[in-house]
C-alpha cells in the first residue's frame, strides 16, 4: 500500500461579515481533516454524513488505487476575517474541539444589534433626523436595495438595523470593542465545553498559523545604507505567529493570546475601534480570569514596544489594512517540514469576492450618456483608497515566490537523480562493494563517514570553497541568533552587530579557512567547528535519507515495510534529537547565565553552546541507533540506504548553493488551489453575485439579518465541499474514483448530506433549501443505483 500525504496550507481573505461564509468553508476544511484522520485510525465511527462522503473517497482510494492518503492542514495564515476563522481552524485541529459549538454563535451574535456599542446606540427614533435622506439613499441605493435583495419576509428586520446603524453616533466606531472581545472569550469557551476528540495531526507534525495585524503608531526599524550608515523607518506591517511542534499532549496556546490575534486582526477601520492590551486585561478582570504566560506572549509579538515598555500604549488595527492575503508567512514556514511519505504540497486560498472590487468601485451597469463609465465620486475615490485597494492587492508576487520555489525543487530534483549513479559508484570504489554485506557499526559508520567527506570534498575541487563558506555563513549566524537569544536583554540593533563581530572573532582564530582545489577542503580549525555546531548539515543528512526510504518504498513494492518502519522511526527520532539543540529554549538556564557570564567573549560563549549540545556525542548515539535499525532491513535495501547515508556530501555540495543555504523537505513542487463562488459551480453559477448575502453594504450585509448570515454560512458550506472534493481527488491518480461521473456524485451525496444536517438549524433557509436540493438534481443527475457504491459496499 502506498502513502501520500495531501498537505493544505490555507490561506483566507478578509471579508468584514463575509466571516460567516468563510465560517462555513472553515468548517469543511475542519470535516475532511477530521474525516481523514478518523479513516488513518481505522476509526469506525462517523458524527455525520457529511464526514463519511469525504471517508468513502479515501476509502475507495485505498480500496481501488492501492494509495492511502491523508489530508493534513498544517500550515494557516489568515486576515482580518479570515483570520478569525483561522484562528478558530488552528484551535480545533491542535486539540481535537469542533468548530459546531461556533455556528450557533456565529449565526444569532454576529449581528449589528449584538455589536453595536451601548454607547453608540441612538437614544431614540428623532436621534439625527437629519440622518433620513441618508437612510433613504442607502436603502434605495441602485444595486443594493432591500426590496430587491432582501426575502419580504426579512425587510423589515434589514431597514430597523439599518436604521440603528445610520442613526449611531458618528465619527466613533459604532461596533463595540469590549463586547467583539467577549464575543471572541465566548466562542473558546464553547469550544472548550462541547465534545474534543483527538489532534488532527499526527505526533510530530507542526501546526503553524499566522494573522496579520496593523500596528497603527508603527514602531522603528532600523535600516543599513552606505550613507547615512544608519537610518530609521516606521514599521506598521505585524504578524502574530503560532507554534505547536507536534509533541504530545499537543498544546497550542492559551484562549486569552488567540482572542488577542483575533480580536487585533479583525479591527476593522471605522466599524470597530482599534484593539490595545488594556481592552483584553479589561474584559479578562470582569470574568476574574487569568491569563498564563501574559508578559511572554506580548514581548514576542510587539518585540519593539516591549524594549520600549509602550506595549499597553501599541494600538493595533485590521490585518488587511496591509497583508490581506498573508501568503509570505505562509511560504516561510515550508522551511524544515518533516516528511515520513510522499508529500502533495497544496497552498489553498479562500477569497470569498475575488470579482467584487469593481462592482464596488464603479458598476459595470452604469454609463454616461456618451457611453463611458463614470468615474468613482468623491468618497468612493476616497474609501476606495483608504480600504479595498490596499486589501484587494493581487497575489501574483506570493504566486511567482511560490513557482520560483517549485522550480529550484524541481532543479534539484533532476540534479540528486543525475547523480546518483556516479555517487553510487563512487561510493563503491571508495570502500568496495563487499563492505556492504558486513553487519554496519557505530565505528564503521563513523570511519566510513569520514573518508567519504574527505573525498567528496576533493572532488568538489575549487567549487569547495563555495559550498564550505556557504555553510559556515549560516552556522555563524545561528550562532550569534542564540547567543542574541541567551545572552540577555539586548537592544535590536546588536543582533547585526553581534553577527560581525562574532564573524571578525572567528576569522581571527582561523576558523573560517576553506581549503582550495585537491586539499582536505578545510582547516583542522573548521573542522572541529562543523563537528562542533554544524547541526543543520546532521538535519539535513536523515530528512535526505527519509526521502530516499520513502521514494523506494513508493516505487519498489518488495521493500520490506517492517523494516522501513523501523527505520523511519529511528530517523525522525534522531531528527528531532538534533533539530531540538537548534532552538533557544532547549538550552536551560544554567546554560544561559554562563553565557551571561562572558562578559562579551562570543568564542567563549560558542564554546558554552558547544558543550550544552555536546553534537559528538550524540552523533555516536545516532550512529548506533542507525547501526541497529539497518540490521532490519534486508540487504539491498540497506546497501541503497548506506550509499545515500555515506554519499550525502556529494549530493550536499550539489544542492545547497541552489537552495541558498537553506534546507528542504517537502521536496516536490508546489500548486496553488483557490476556493470562492467563482470556483464551486457544480450548483450555482454566477459567483459570489448569485449565491451571497453579505456581500450587500460594502460586505457589512450580513451583520444586519440572521436570514443573510443563515445563507452565506450554508454556501460556505456547499462551496468548500464542492472546491474540497475536487483537490482531494486531483491527488489521486486517475481511475475510477476520479472519473467525472464518479466526481460528480461524490459531490451530490456532499450537498445533500450538508443539506439534511443543516435544515433543522437554519429556520430561515427553508424556502432556499428546497430550491437548491431542486439545483443539485438538475444539474448533477443521479447516477445509476449502486454505480458509485459497488466498490464500497
Amino acid at each position: 500500500m502506498r502513502e501520500k500525504e495531501l498537505r493544505l496550507a490555507l490561506v483566507c481573505y478578509g471579508g468584514v461579515s463575509l466571516a460567516v461564509y468563510m465560517h462555513g468553508v472553515t468548517k469543511e476544511v475542519w470535516r475532511l481533516a477530521r474525516a481523514s484522520c478518523d479513516f488513518c485510525a481505522h476509526d469506525q465511527t462517523t458524527d455525520d454524513q457529511g464526514n463519511s462522503i469525504y471517508r468513502d473517497i479515501l476509502e475507495a482510494c485505498r480500496d481501488e488505487a492501492a494509495l492511502k492518503v491523508r489530508v493534513l492542514p498544517d500550515i494557516i495564515a489568515g486576515a482580518s476575517a479570515g483570520g478569525i476563522n483561522g484562528i478558530f481552524l488552528a484551535q480545533a485541529i491542535e486539540t481535537g474541539q469542533s468548530l459546531d459549538p461556533l455556528t450557533a454563535l456565529w449565526l444569532s451574535r454576529a449581528d449589528a444589534d449584538i455589536l453595536l456599542d451601548p454607547d453608540a446606540r441612538p437614544l431614540s427614533r428623532f436621534t439625527k433626523f437629519w440622518a433620513a435622506p441618508i437612510l433613504w439613499l442607502l436603502l434605495r441605493r441602485r444595486g443594493d436595495t432591500v426590496n430587491e435583495t432582501v426575502a419580504p419576509e426579512t425587510r423589515e428586520e434589514v431597514r430597523r438595523k439599518l436604521s440603528n446603524f445610520v442613526r449611531a453616533r458618528w465619527f466613533a466606531p459604532p461596533f463595540g470593542g469590549k463586547g467583539f472581545t467577549r464575543l471572541l472569550l465566548d466562542a473558546f469557551e464553547a469550544m472548550a465545553a462541547g465534545a474534543a476528540g483527538r489532534p488532527l495531526l499526527p505526533e510530530g507534525q507542526p501546526l503553524d498559523l499566522f494573522v496579520t495585524a496593523t500596528d497603527f503608531t508603527g514602531h522603528e526599524e532600523t535600516l543599513r545604507l552606505n550613507s547615512p550608515p544608519r537610518v530609521t523607518e516606521t514599521e506598521h506591517r505585524l504578524t502574530l505567529s503560532f507554534f505547536a511542534r507536534g509533541a504530545r499532549p499537543r498544546r497550542f496556546a492559551d484562549p486569552s493570546e488567540l482572542v488577542f490575534a483575533a480580536r487585533a486582526t479583525a479591527s476593522f477601520p471605522g466599524a470597530f475601534p482599534p484593539f490595545t492590551v488594556r481592552e483584553l486585561d479589561a474584559v479578562l478582570l470582569e470574568r476574574d480570569r487569568t491569563w498564563p504566560g501574559r508578559e511572554d506572549f506580548l514581548s514576542r509579538s510587539l518585540p519593539q514596544h516591549a524594549v520600549k515598555g509602550t506595549i499597553e500604549d501599541a494600538v493595533l488595527i485590521d490585518g488587511s489594512v496591509l497583508a490581506n492575503a498573508p501568503f509570505a508567512q505562509a511560504i516561510e514556514a515550508l522551511k524544515d517540514r518533516p516528511a515520513r511519505r510522499a508529500v502533495d504540497r497544496r497552498f489553498v486560498y479562500v477569497e470569498p469576492t475575488p470579482t467584487a472590487a469593481g462592482f464596488r468601485l464603479t458598476s459595470p451597469a452604469r454609463r454616461t450618456a456618451s457611453g463611458e463609465r463614470p468615474l468613482p465620486g468623491f468618497f468612493r475615490t476616497i474609501f476606495g483608497a483608504i480600504s479595498d485597494i490596499p486589501r484587494e492587492q493581487p497575489i501574483r508576487d506570493n504566486l511567482e515566490a511560490i513557482a520560483d520555489r517549485s522550480t529550484r525543487i524541481r532543479r534539484m530534483q533532476h540534479i540528486i537523480e543525475a547523480l546518483r549513479p556516479d555517487i553510487d559508484r563512487t561510493v563503491d570504489h571508495t570502500l568496495g562493494r563487499t563492505m556492504f554485506l558486513s553487519r554496519p557499526t557505530a565505528a564503521r559508520l563513523k570511519a566510513w563517514r569520514a573518508r567519504l567527506q574527505q573525498k567528496a570534498a576533493r572532488a568538489a575541487g575549487f567549487a569547495y570553497p563555495a559550498y564550505g563558506y556557504l555553510k559556515y555563513s549560516g552556522i555563524v549566524d545561528e550562532l550569534a541568533d542564540l547567543l542574541f537569544v541567551l545572552g540577555g536583554e539586548r537592544p535590536a540593533l546588536d543582533r547585526e552587530s553581534l553577527r560581525r563581530t562574532l564573524r571578525d572573532a572567528l576569522h581571527g582564530a582561523g576558523i573560517d579557512t576553506v581549503g582550495q582545489g585537491t586539499s582536505d577542503g578545510a582547516s583542522e580549525a573548521l573542522i572541529t567547528f562543523l563537528r562542533n555546531h554544524d547541526v543543520a548539515f546532521r538535519v539535513r543528512r536523515l530528512r535526505f535519507l527519509a526521502r530516499r526510504l520513502s521514494a523506494e518504498s513508493e516505487i519498489d513494492d518488495t521493500f520490506d515495510p517492517v523494516g522501513r518502519a523501523t527505520m523511519l522511526e529511528m530517523l525522525y527520532e534522531a531528527i528531532a534529537l538534533y533539530s531540538e539543540r537548534q532552538l533557544s529554549g532547549w538550552f536551560p538556564a544554567a546554560v544561559r547565565e554562563r553565557i551571561g557570564q562572558t562578559s562579551g567573549d562570543l568564542i567563549a560563549g560558542i564554546a558554552v553552546i558547544a558543550e550544552a549540545r555536546d553534537l559528538q556525542a550524540l552523533d555516536d548515539l545516532v550512529d548506533l541507533r542507525f547501526a541497529n535499525a539497518a540490521l532490519h532491513l534486508a540487504s539491498d535495501d540497506r546497501r541503497t540506504l548506506l550509499k545515500a547515508y555515506l554519499g550525502y556530501p556529494f549530493y550536499d555540495i550539489a544542492t545547497l548553493p541552489l537552495l541558498q543555504g537553506e534546507g528542504l523537505d517537502e521536496y516536490d513542487p508546489i500548486k496553488v488551489d483557490r476556493i470562492s463562488p467563482e470556483d464551486a459551480t457544480a450548483i450555482r453559477t454566477g459567483g459570489a453575485a448569485a449565491t451571497l448575502r453579505g456581500i450587500e453594504f460594502n460586505s457589512f450585509g450580513a451583520f444586519f439579518s440572521r436570514t443573510y448570515r443563515e445563507n452565506d454560512y450554508l454556501w460556505g458550506r456547499l462551496h468548500g465541499a464542492d472546491r474540497l472534493i475536487d483537490i482531494l481527488l486531483s491527488t489521486m491518480p486517475g481511475g475510477p474514483v476520479t472519473e467525472p461521473s464518479r466526481a460528480a456524485d461524490w459531490k451530490r451525496r456532499a450537498f445533500h448530506a450538508i443539506l439534511d444536517e443543516e435544515e433543522p438549524n437554519l429556520p430561515r433557509m427553508a424556502f432556499q433549501i428546497a430550491r437548491i436540493r431542486q439545483e443539485i438534481d438538475a444539474t448533477i443527475p443521479a447516477s445509476p443505483p449502486d454505480a458509485s457504491r459497488t466498490s464500497l459496499e
